[in-house]
């Protein structure tokens, strides 16, 4: 399992480096059709970041349960805890587009 933590780590730091990015106003980073609507791009960019950042924590956490073993119990717990993180950031991310987009596109 240490195969797959050495593999989350990395992609993990990538979505968090891009979510801190996004949170301090390069909002360019988003599509712009994800953005056709917002009026203001600095809370927009924020809470987007916010978002994105759940779903960074996503492997990292994923990764880090896996280092305790490779026993069953602790590999469904590394994925439901990867799913759990995924689906929150995901969620987030739409509840952000709704909010200030009126919607995902």
């Amino acid at each position: 399992m240490l195969l797959y933590s050495l593999i989350m780590f990395p992609v993990s730091a990538l979505l968090i480096a891009f979510a801190v990015a996004i949170y301090k106003g390069h909002t360019h980073l988003i599509h712009d059709y994800h953005q056709t609507k917002v009026t203001d791009r600095e809370a927009y960019g924020k809470a987007f970041g916010k978002a994105l950042f759940l779903v960074g924590l996503a492997p990292l956490i994923s990764g880090t349960i896996t280092l305790f073993g490779d026993t069953p119990p602790v590999i469904y717990t590394s994925l439901t805890a990867l799913a759990l993180f995924f689906v929150l950031g995901f969620v987030s991310i739409y509840l952000v587009q709704k909010k200030y987009n009126g919607g995902m596109f």
